[in-house]
């Protein structure tokens, strides 16, 4: 088995206008206080991975211009659609009334795992801080919630580690369901 050279990869790689006209996937994303400008840099390239319709950058969330977001995103905070908010409440409620299933990625007493979670679409994917999650008041509003099953001591994933789990299960489903 033989790699792809660097070259092999830019000739088969979609360009800048071909993914900007390209259908999105109906979900969205809403970062709710997310610190690390690195983790919302990674984030923006999983996003970009999965056609993701919208990201949300809500609070204290970093958004680009940002060199620490450029270096993880590698292009693609200047592909993925994205807006900022002082607000994730005020975000989250508009989503809802545009009519999205809101679903919380978090640690609750009625999470279930993402593998087994029926999402509905047009589907909001909540993700928060790196310590603290989801605010309560985002909770609040939140349709359903999953987590990833962590079977050691931690209790949870680095957030990019499971935005990416998360939304390749959905983007899976999304699939099933075409």
């Amino acid at each position: 088995m033989k790699k792809l050279t660097h070259e092999e990869i830019l000739q088969i790689k979609p360009s800048v206008e071909d993914v900007s006209k390209a259908k999105r996937s109906p979900f969205v994303a809403v970062l709710d206080n997310v610190r690390s400008l690195y983790n919302v840099g990674a984030i923006f390239r999983t996003s970009d991975a999965v056609m993701l319709e919208k990201l949300y950058l809500c609070g204290i969330t970093g958004q680009p211009p940002r060199n620490e977001i450029s270096k993880t995103a590698l292009g693609a905070d200047e592909i993925v659609p994205w807006e900022h908010s002082d607000s994730a409440v005020d975000t989250i409620k508009k989503l809802k009334k545009d009519g999205y299933t809101i679903c919380a990625v978090e640690l609750a007493h009625e999470s279930i795992s993402y593998e087994k979670a029926d999402f509905k679409f047009p589907l909001c994917l909540i993700f928060g801080h790196e310590v603290e999650g989801i605010s309560d008041e985002v909770m609040e509003l939140a349709d359903m919630a999953v987590k990833v099953p962590m079977l050691g001591r931690a209790n949870s994933l680095n957030v990019e580690t499971c935005y990416g789990i998360v939304v390749y299960e959905v983007l899976k489903k999304l699939n099933e369901k075409i």
